[in-house]
């Protein structure tokens, strides 16, 4: 059964396509470890069942983040992050704080 872990930060890029935008997303899991992922890496847990993330927009309020695929002319060109309200862009992953630095 995948747990269940709040997106409470993200790394953002310079970039504006919809699947560059986000480079690695962060949180802290129930034991108040904190972690920090690559959207890549998030992704692959998604999609394996390891994982099921979220974000609370506005706080109460559960927005679970997905895999979306950027396509043209019925070709698959990226996967990346974003929640169930958004359509293209990932607007509310990219309202979260932006994740401090994790130091060893």
């Amino acid at each position: 059964m995948a747990q269940h872990l709040r997106i409470r930060c993200v790394v953002k890029t310079d970039q504006t396509g919809a699947h560059e935008r986000i480079h690695e997303v962060g949180g802290a899991k129930p034991d108040g470890s904190h972690w920090k992922l690559t959207q890549e890496k998030a992704i692959a847990c998604i999609e394996d069942g390891t994982y099921v993330f979220y974000v609370e927009s506005p706080v109460g309020h559960r927005l679970d983040a997905i895999v979306a695929v950027s396509t043209e002319g019925g070709m698959t060109l990226h996967k990346y992050l974003k929640t169930t309200a958004e359509r293209e862009q990932p607007v509310k992953l990219l309202s979260v704080p932006t994740c401090p630095e994790i130091r060893p």
